[in-house]
């Protein structure tokens, strides 16, 4: 029977890691089949090579797992791996076929884990211990003698941190020297434990005392007094240079390694890495918005700039206020937009301005309070085009404050909606990754953007959620905004408020909100409007987007893909794929997609059309589409857009009306402005069994007890030729 190498409990079979511990250790495998592999563990790979869907990483020889690109955490092609790279990947499982599927890990050093062994078939062992090898860094015989230490603390720590795995010097910017065990202290590191005043609890018991929380880190006079402190917009041009950053915390993660600052000033955001011993908490007492002042050497891990912390001191008092201070104006000089240019000069748009400008204030505030920004929108082509006008705009910002280079994708996300309603159930899903990243990762709770949709109290139980919280949420729709909503959301543009009434999209409305958000990119956005709109887009948008080299076939082809594109795995933002469809295709993508958008449509409107059911009531002509029997239900189009475009086909005159019914739901679409609320509500007194009610405003949705669909679908034609 062995023993766990971290917290020593007996193991069975002889293993040398205990059951709590499996993902603390990173393995040599040097097995001969896929099948010895323990799933959940962590392995060092070699790259073998690139494919279009991931990474194949070479466990050992004969023995190769995949990294699907959707395990990772930035894009394929900004990985810096290249063939032959030791790299590190956890195994989620072996298919009954062999094949390995691999997740990607944080950790990309011996050091960031509390111990390596090796793995020989289905035996474990500690580096050291195999025969005939040298162990690589693992080798005592090959290693250099650790360096003395300045005080019997460092001494203490530096051997009770020997019970952990050899470590990578060159790696995460830590300052400690490899040892037998992987994890002893260098000088510099164990002086730092002592001097940054951080609680280190490996010290040893002969009656020497760790400074308390409240101390550690406190005393100013362990810093170089003659540094003059730097911006942190400057360290990419202060690699290996000695500096000292005045700043806030706005993040705290704590590594395999060392423990991970990120700390902003007026300038922007850098990671700063204390280390104690790996996996050991740097500087306990220092908190996300605490004022601190840092010494380091400035240094580039994996191509992103980062400062190896030589001493860091909690500012308080008058030196707290003072950065405090300087940042709260900065900040207040940078939010806030000098104006607002509406694209194409819209004056319906120009109608909203304070209330844009309030809404690219809170944008970019977030930005530079490195605060996450969450964008919501309905899984629509006028959505999606909304909801891809704020990406461009705030993805510069993001890499512009932030050194790391895949903060883009920590600060910003983009939800789609399947349905145009912020519902209970899409607040919940927000509500719980928010308290997730704040309790694990000490993440600041997010900004939640809201276009096109949460402007209607179909919307109101979701927005509530979010407020219990305290959570920030800007909404931005060109339709009109319910007065109930007006009190439940921070920041509010509709063209209500204002008395504005106007052919307005929501993808035009945000395309010049973006473009205050971030001037830089206007020229990117001037196409995005005319796309927006379904059909009958004002002359100024066609004009704006032919301008930028999109005549109107090209600008079809951009909406049907788009409109496609939304449909197939609409709860995800498909960022790249949108990104190449909307700015960076030279035509064959979107021309591709939008045939396939036409023949599915065709396809569908020829059946649809074969069973639509024909009747007139008080002078109204009514279409009706039974959606269960005559639709492809779960295949694109979806009953809306298919509904949008029979209707569009096959109104005539002013007392026209569409409606799609299915099992317990049916959507509407009329000629005349018939507000839907007042057909549920009258549909449901004349069917009171049925529980009619509006399901979604924006898409003309209404919801009813299936049981009762017969007695619906007369209620609702008596209703709307009532308001006709």
């Amino acid at each position: 029977m062995g023993s766990c190498i971290i917290c020593g409990v007996d193991v069975d079979g002889g293993g040398r890691i205990c059951e709590s511990h499996q993902e603390d250790v990173a393995f040599d495998f040097r097995g001969n089949s896929p099948n010895q592999l323990v799933p959940s563990r962590f392995y060092r790979g070699v790259v073998d090579g690139y494919a279009e869907f991931g990474v194949f990483i070479d466990l050992a020889p004969g023995v190769t797992g995949l990294l699907h690109r959707s395990e990772l955490d930035r894009r394929l092609d900004s990985l810096d791996w290249e063939p032959g790279d030791d790299v590190f990947v956890q195994v989620k499982g072996v298919r009954d076929n062999g094949n390995i599927d691999l997740a990607w890990s944080i950790r990309q050093a011996d050091r960031e884990f509390r111990g390596v062994l090796v793995q020989d078939g289905d035996t474990e062992h500690l580096p050291e211990e195999i025969d005939g090898e040298d162990g690589s860094d693992g080798d005592a015989a090959d290693r250099d003698e650790p360096a003395e230490t300045e005080s019997k603390e460092a001494d203490s720590a530096a051997s009770d941190a020997s019970e952990s795995e050899p470590a990578d010097a060159d790696d995460a910017g830590e300052t400690s020297e490899a040892t037998d065990a992987g994890a002893e202290t260098s000088e510099a590191a164990a002086s730092d434990a002592v001097s940054d005043g951080v609680d280190d609890d490996s010290q040893s018991d002969d009656g020497d005392d760790s400074q308390s929380d409240d101390d550690a880190g406190a005393e100013s006079d362990d810093l170089e007094d003659e540094r003059e402190r730097v911006e942190i917009g400057t360290l990419s041009e202060a690699i290996g240079e000695s500096i000292r950053i005045d700043g806030e915390v706005v993040g705290v993660r704590q590594t395999g390694g060392p423990t991970v600052f990120e700390i902003g000033d007026e300038t922007g955001v850098v990671d700063v890495a204390a280390f104690v011993e790996p996996g050991v908490r740097a500087h306990p007492n220092v908190e996300v918005g605490d004022a601190v002042r840092i010494d380091g050497d400035v240094e580039s891990h994996r191509g992103d700039v980062q400062v190896e912390s030589e001493a860091l001191v909690l500012l308080d008092g008058d030196e707290a206020e003072a950065v405090r201070r300087r940042l709260a104006e900065a900040l207040t000089d940078e939010a806030r937009p000098d104006g607002l240019q509406p694209l194409a000069g819209d004056e319906a748009v120009a109608e909203l301005a304070d209330g844009l400008l309030d809404a690219a204030e809170a944008l970019r505030r977030a930005v530079l309070e490195s605060r996450p920004i969450v964008v919501r929108h309905p899984a629509t082509a006028d959505g999606y085009v909304a909801g891809a006008a704020v990406e461009r705009a705030v993805l510069p910002l993001i890499r512009e404050e932030h050194a790391k280079s895949d903060a883009e994708y920590h600060y910003f996300t983009r939800r789609p909606l399947e349905d145009p309603v912020y519902d209970m159930d899409a607040a919940t899903n927000d509500a719980t990754r928010m308290l997730q990243d704040r309790d694990r990762h000490d993440e600041k709770l997010p900004l939640f953007l809201l276009v096109g949709t949460g402007s209607t109290v179909e919307s109101a139980d979701g927005i509530d959620l979010l407020s219990v919280y305290g959570v920030d949420a800007v909404v931005v729709d060109a339709e009109v905004a319910d007065a109930e909503t007006r009190e439940a959301v921070d920041t509010l543009v509709s063209p209500e408020i204002d008395g504005v009434d106007a052919n307005l999209s929501t993808g035009a409305l945000v395309a010049s909100l973006a473009s205050a958000v971030n001037d830089e990119v206007r020229a990117d956005l001037r196409h995005l409007p005319a796309v927006s709109y379904w059909d009958d887009a004002p002359d100024r948008y066609v004009d704006l987007a032919r301008d930028a080299g999109y005549d109107a076939e090209r600008v079809a082809e951009l909406r049907e893909a788009i409109a496609l594109e939304a449909y197939y795995q609409s709860y995800q933002d498909k960022r790249e794929l949108v990104t190449d469809l909307l700015f960076d295709d030279g035509g064959n993508l979107a021309a591709h997609v939008s045939e396939q958008f036409r023949e599915k449509l065709e396809t569908e409107v020829h059946t649809a059309t074969e069973n639509v059911v024909t009747e007139a009531v008080d002078g109204v002509e009514f279409a009706l589409l039974d959606t269960d029997g005559y639709t492809h239900r779960y295949d694109f189009p979806p009953t809306p857009l298919l509904l949008d475009d029979l209707h569009r086909r096959n109104a005539n005159g002013e007392a026209y009306a569409t409606v799609g019914i299915g099992t317990d739901e049916l959507y509407l679409r009329t000629t005349a402005d018939v507000s839907v609320r007042d057909v549920a509500e009258r549909a449901s007194e004349l069917a009171p069994a049925a529980d009619v009610a509006t399901a979604g405003l924006r898409e003309g949705k209404i919801e009813f007890l299936s049981g009762e669909r017969d007695a619906v679908e007369d209620a609702i034609v008596a209703a709307v030729a009532d308001a006709f």
